[in-house]
């Protein structure tokens, strides 16, 4: 039976498509569905329409392949925002269904089983998936199942927003965002210090495992299941934030419609691990995306 399963966060919308767990389609676009919206409380028109292009394109993806299941799930751009209905008109216009906001504790449950399905290293437990978005970040302590989660509303393109105004962050930028992330994790119910292994997943721990990797082009299959060292997260994360965004832009295995906000979500990346006593990340391609399909199929 072949699923189709669309992933529709802060900043990207991702689509799988496949017999799993045979995967034939996998496409991610940055659409920033969340810009502004920690401002305003809305999904502005701009970014609707860059969504609905996307939405656009998967709909012929999908009608291409014979798709007996559809999930389309929305996370915390769809939470937060006072017009959602218009981007839940949009999307069924589009395709049929009408987009899940997920809860908090729904997106945590569906990311950690993501996470956790393909790992090829035996870790030992419990382990903490960290899953860090646009406008969310996702903690999840389990072995073989989630048994506490919590989801806070510190994300990489909220709080860029939020605090980090100059180009490149200013000292006081910096310190008042990670205020802001300490804040959050002093009051989460989940604490990273119970792990004995840490799983990274989405674009920003992947972005930065491939500058810890020092890769000339981002490459999935080179950033899935490595392991590294924290340290080097923590010196790396140091470096591209103090860098400029044209510096950014020069760097071969990052997105360009990431360049801008992963100073902020690379900080919060950094204060998670430096809450926990492990000296290495797993790093994990298989996120949250790969758990809505899992959950259809």
């Amino acid at each position: 039976m072949t699923v189709a399963a669309i992933d529709c966060g802060t900043n990207t919308i991702k689509l799988l498509i496949g017999d799993l767990p045979d995967v034939a389609v996998r496409e991610s676009r940055m659409v920033r569905l969340g810009q502004g919206v920690d401002k305003t409380g809305r999904l502005s028109d701009e970014a609707l329409a860059r969504v609905f292009a996307a939405i656009d394109d998967y709909a012929a993806l999908i009608a291409a392949h014979d798709v007996s299941r559809l999930r389309f799930c929305a996370t915390s751009a769809s939470r937060d925002a006072d017009n959602a209905e218009v981007f839940g008109d949009g999307v069924f216009a589009r395709l049929g269904v009408r987009p899940e906001v997920l809860s908090g504790d729904e997106e945590a449950a569906l990311a950690f089983a993501g996470a956790i399905r393909n790992l090829a290293v035996h870790p030992e437990a419990p382990l903490l998936v960290v899953d860090i978005g646009g406008g969310s970040t996702e903690l999840i302590l389990g072995s073989t199942a989630p048994e506490s989660a919590t989801s806070m509303n510190i994300g990489s393109v909220r709080l860029h927003e939020r605090h980090l105004h100059s180009d490149p962050p200013t000292a006081a930028e910096v310190a008042a965002c990670v205020a802001d992330i300490d804040a959050a994790l002093d009051a989460a119910p989940v604490s990273p210090g119970d792990a004995a292994t840490v799983v990274g997943i989405a674009g920003t721990v992947t972005t930065v495992a491939a500058g810890v990797l020092d890769l000339p082009v981002y490459e999935r299959t080179a950033i899935d299941q490595q392991v590294v060292s924290v340290d080097a997260v923590h010196d790396f994360v140091d470096r591209l934030v103090a860098m400029p965004v044209a510096e950014r832009l020069t760097l071969p295995y990052l997105h360009p419609g990431r360049a801008d906000v992963i100073d902020a979500g690379a900080l919060i990346l950094s204060r998670v691990l430096r809450r926990t006593t492990v000296s290495t990340m797993v790093v994990s391609e298989s996120d949250i995306l790969d758990g809505i399909a899992w959950s259809i199929a």
